[in-house]
């Protein structure tokens, strides 16, 4: 019997040692799996957020390398005392941001309820209004530069014909329409975005409420602002945060069609850390002042969930 029961034990010892080698392996797998996908974002993510808040603690100028080394504070203290850039491109990214996410937004829904009715071509004319989300900044900054053109744009040549100008205008060298010119492009470029986005929320609306309003003898703007907005509410709150940090950080069509100019009337934060970093090789300061539009970006997305009561479903 001592021997049998000895023999029992170690049998059942030894089925557990094999489960336990068999757990550890199952939950190494999953690890080994995604190891790779973590190499790449470490890589290509956190090491570069981490080296532009390293830098903006240092004097690191290429063109004046006897310059360099630690610098404390002292980046961020120029930022907001000395700089006299700053302020004014930070008034113009805001002033961008607003212009071009609230005009998306507004001309975005009215696409998606166009485009949520049935008609024939309904699924070609879908296609062609989502075409300008695909295209490129630089290929549509391009366009929009021929567009424009003093010489030879087709937007001169119309308003010509109209009879509303009577000679050709440099809609992108004139500081009084340099900024709408280009709202106008980067809002031509990111209406598809709202509209796919809130077209596919649309869809996803019970018609049940639909039928309940028109009962209840509710007219298409109530059952609009009663219904269709409520359940829209995420899908606006995010569409809206992520457009709001693309258009604050975006560059290409700005940089392409004005440089900035003219006399700064188009440059943005982001374009002026641009021209520090890339153009003027300071990136120890650029870098500073990538921290802080992070931090701006930080804390707007912080009020703005809170504010909105975001919930997620």
């Amino acid at each position: 019997m001592d021997i049998s029961s000895g023999v029992t034990e170690t049998s059942i010892e030894s089925k557990k040692t094999v489960k336990k080698k068999k757990i550890n392996k199952g939950s190494i797998a999953p690890y080994l799996f995604i190891l790779p996908s973590l190499i790449l974002i470490i890589g290509f993510l956190f090491y570069p957020i981490g080296t532009v808040f390293y830098y903006s603690f240092q004097n690191y100028d290429v063109a004046a390398p006897f310059y360099n080394g630690f610098a404390g504070l002292d980046n961020f203290i120029t930022i907001f005392t000395e700089d006299k850039m700053f302020l004014p491109s930070l008034l113009n990214s805001l002033k961008w941001v607003v212009s071009e996410v609230g005009l998306q937004l507004i001309f975005g829904m009215i696409l998606a309820l166009l485009l949520n009715q049935t008609f024939k071509l309904r699924g070609l004319v879908r296609a062609v209004a989502f075409i300008p989300w695909a295209i490129s900044g630089v290929l549509a900054s391009t366009m929009w530069s021929l567009i424009f053109n003093e010489h030879m744009g087709v937007l001169n040549d119309l308003l010509m014909r109209l009879g509303l100008i009577d000679e050709p205008q440099a809609f992108l060298a004139n500081t009084a329409t340099a900024f709408t010119s280009v709202i106008l492009a980067e809002m031509w470029r990111g209406i598809p975005f709202f509209a796919i986005t809130l077209l596919a929320s649309l869809q996803s609306i019970p018609g049940e409420l639909y039928e309940a309003a028109k009962v209840d003898g509710a007219s298409r703007w109530k059952t609009f602002i009663y219904v269709t907005i409520p359940q829209l509410k995420n899908t606006i709150v995010l569409t809206t945060l992520l457009r709001v940090v693309w258009e604050f950080n975006n560059v290409d069509l700005l940089f392409n069609l004005t440089g900035g100019g003219p006399a700064h009337s188009t440059t943005t934060l982001t374009m002026y850390i641009a021209d520090l970093a890339v153009h003027g090789s300071n990136f120890g300061y650029g870098s500073a002042l990538t921290v802080v539009t992070f931090a701006i970006l930080l804390i707007f997305a912080i009020v703005y969930l809170k504010l909105s009561r975001y919930e997620k479903e």
